[in-house]
Parts: C-alpha cells; structure tokens; sequence
C-alpha cells in the first residue's frame, strides 16, 4: 500500500479545535453514576465466566483488599463506564490499561534501562482522554489507599497532567523521528525527584534491575530434583503442569509462537533447550486466564537460563464499545500494541494460539524494575509526572500529537475537568469494591484466602 497524504499542519490543528465545538473539554470532568449502562459486580461476574474456574475465587479475594486492588482488576468496569460518557474522538493506540504501577524500567535489546508503559492487555485504538482518565484517577485512589492527604493527590494529579500537555505541545511539533525516538532512561526519570532522593533511588533501581534477570530468577525459583533441573512450585502460584491439557497447550504455544518472531531470532531462541513449564498466577486482573512460566536452557548447564512467559490474551475490555481489533490473534494485537507504545521492546515478544485460546509470550525477567506503591506513595507527585510525560509519548507514537494538543490547549481547562472526574471515579470505585466485599460477604462471590 502506498504512503497516503497525511494532511498538513495547520489542517492537524484545525482537527483539535474543531473536536472542541463536538465535545466540551469542560464536558470530560463530569462523572454520573446514574448515566451507567451496566452494573459493575455483573461486568466482573461475566469476565470471570471466561477463566479458569478454580482460580476465580483468588481474584475475587486480591480483588476484595481495598480499592485500589480493585481499581487494578476492573478494568472492564472503567471501560464500560467511559464508553457512557462523552469523548473527544481523537484516537490513539490506547494503553487500555494506563494506571500508575503500569509504569516500569527494564532493559533494551543494548542493555540500557528505559522508563516507559509496561502492561497492554487492553491495548486498542480508543479516545485518548480514556487512558489518561485511567491514569489520573489511579493516582487518587492510590494515594488515598496510602492515606495521603486529599490535597496530595490532587497536586500528583495536576503534576500528571501538566506534564502529559505540555510534552504533547512540544511533540505536536516535533519531527516525527524525534518522537519516535526519543525516551526516558533512567537519569532522566531521576531529574523529576527531588535532589536528595535521587541516589537512594538510583541505587534501587540498580540493585533490582541486577537482580530481576532469568539469572536471578534461576537462582531464586529453581532447584535441582532427582537430578534434574526444576521451578520450584508454591501452590497456587507456581504449580506443576500435571494436567496433559495444560501440558499441550503450553508446548502448542512455543510451537506456534516461531511464526511471530523474526528468523533471526527464532534462530537464537533454536540455541535453547526445554527444561520444564509451570502454571502461574499473577497480577490482580489477569487472575483466572492461563499463565505458564517456560525454563530453557543454552549451554546445557546451569549458567545459561532464559525464562519465558506464555499469557492468555482475550478481547480488550473496550473492544465492545469501540471497534473489534484489527487481528484476529488477541495476542498479536497485545504486541503490536506494545511495539507502537513503547520505545523499545523485548526482542522476544510474540504471539501465539494454542487449545483455542491466544497468547503472547515475553521474557519473564529482563533487568525489569516494578515500581511498589508504598515506595511511591512519599513521592507521589514526581513519579505521576513522569507518567503523564511517558503517556504523552506513547499517544504521540500512535496519535497525532498537534491534534490532541489543539484539543488539550495551553489554559487548565482540561486538567480542571479530568482532576474533577478522577476523583468523583476514585469515589465510584470505592462504593464498587464495597459492593464486590457485599457480594462476597453474602455468598454470592467466592473468595479464597489466598494471596
């Protein structure tokens, strides 16, 4: 297909305007919860309809510890909710799932450590206010589950979004290389902190980037049994694949998966041999879909490891509200998302359909630094500034940047309307984890005491 006429820049810009006079930016704060079209304990009843049975009672039970781990596994809620309201139309290449903790550092195919979006299961083009939405109001409930001042929350907010508008300003004029080239690494994450917190900071990220490899990962989640090299199993987290379905699908999923990947680095992977697969459990909303933790080995010894992981990948929770992905592999749509919204990506990301169900498989640990919210709850206003700047690029990657700027502008508008509906939002999800607590505490959801 031959490169279209993208149109200029003074058309680009009339574009943002021009979604002014169809949506109010004032029209994007106000949050009603008697505009919802579906109740938020039957959204999560019918996603829990779709995973692995036994399962779902761990992800009610994560979902029941405060708002803010319920915020992280309703997604779906959130979706249908911002469906309801009214939205710009400027399309990006959501996210999908742009809360606070989905930001992290891991490593380039160089080796260099990157700031950047790390999770895209819900990744689909949509309106872009709907990913800083999910953003700003994360923030809020984040800092109200670390019992942060209102005041607090409300100046991380606004650091937030006065980073993403005025990133978006200058890549709305940018040369489209720069943009696409340009990233945080970890220096310039550091500048958004203090001064005096910055070498502690730099210090972590060192120690646990050393540490997150699949050679740290080998040391701590291995040991040998009967000869042989083993993960460790710790039911129900990691349990041993003795279910010859589950056993197929994952050895379907490596076959499947070479397709995805370029020749030279199914070549490479070709250097590696199999040495054993578990079942996982992870996160908050991906509770109940089917995870499998892959041991291989290069050197047919103990000093070459690779851990790969191979995750079940559904439709996007927007996807019934906007347009249906445009590939028909879920897990291809998660990576291509990936490829467009990050910098850099695992050189090992690809894609994968195995039992009737798609997946996409990554590197397990590759020098990645998962940020822990009570580390960043003291420094919430910094790191929330470092998110909106990240998010502006992303949208800038995969949307036009002088358009979303035109809408956004230069005054406080914008961030007076999302400000006021993060923290309405924060207030709905509140009164709906009371509600799953309710449903559990009746016997109408199952919960484990399992964590």
């Amino acid at each position: 297909m031959p490169i279209g006429r993208r149109p200029i820049v003074s058309e680009r810009a009339a574009i943002g305007r021009g979604a002014r006079q169809r949506v109010k930016r004032s029209a994007l704060g106000p949050w009603d919860a008697t505009h919802r079209t579906q109740d938020a304990l039957a959204i999560i009843q019918a996603q829990d309809a779709t995973r692995l049975q036994s399962l779902i009672p761990i992800r009610h039970a994560r979902m029941a510890v405060s708002p803010w781990t319920y915020y992280r596994g309703a997604a779906g809620v959130m979706a249908a909710d911002l469906a309801a309201t009214p939205h710009s139309g400027l399309s990006v290449q959501l996210c999908g799932d742009a809360h606070v903790l989905n930001f992290g550092l891991w490593a380039t195919p160089e080796r260099n450590l990157l700031f950047d979006l790390r999770d895209f299961d819900e990744t689909l083009p949509g309106p872009f206010e709907w990913d800083v939405k999910r953003l700003a109001t994360s923030i809020v409930v984040l800092a109200r589950d670390n019992e942060l001042p209102e005041t607090t929350a409300r100046e991380a907010v606004l650091g937030m979004l006065g980073a993403y508008q005025r990133a978006l300003a200058r890549y709305g004029t940018a040369p489209e290389l720069a943009v696409w080239y340009d990233r945080v690494d970890v220096t310039e994450l550091l500048s958004f902190f203090e001064v005096e917190d910055r070498a502690r900071l730099d210090s972590f990220i060192q120690k646990q980037a050393n540490r997150r490899t699949s050679t740290g990962a080998f040391d701590k989640l291995t040991e040998l049994h009967d000869g042989s090299r083993r993960i460790v199993e710790s039911p129900p987290f990691r349990v041993a694949i003795d279910d010859a379905v589950h056993l197929k699908t994952a050895r379907q999923v490596i076959d499947s998966y070479r397709g995805s990947l370029q020749p030279h680095l199914w070549h490479l992977l070709n250097r590696f041999s199999y040495v054993d697969v578990v079942r996982q459990i992870v996160g908050v909303g991906s509770v109940g879909m089917q995870v499998y933790l892959v041991l291989l080995d290069g050197r047919g010894g103990d000093d070459d490891p690779l851990f790969l992981q191979l995750k079940q990948a559904g439709p996007s929770v927007y996807e019934q509200y906007l347009s249906p992905s445009e590939t028909t592999n879920h897990g291809q749509r998660v990576v291509n998302g990936k490829r467009l919204l990050q910098t850099a990506t695992d050189i090992f990301a690809g894609w994968a359909t195995a039992g009737g169900f798609d997946f996409y498989v990554r590197q397990f640990r590759d020098m990645k630094v998962i940020p822990d919210s009570r580390r960043i709850a003291p420094r919430i206003t910094q790191f929330a500034t470092a998110c909106g700047e990240v998010l502006a690029r992303a949208h800038a990657r995969s949307g036009d940047a002088l358009a979303i700027s035109s809408y956004v502008g230069r005054s406080d508008t914008f961030a007076k309307a999302l400000l006021a509906f993060a923290t309405s939002y924060a207030d709905q999800n509140a009164a709906d984890h009371a509600q799953l607590r309710g449903a559990i505490a009746d016997g109408r959801l199952e919960s484990a005491l399992v964590f």
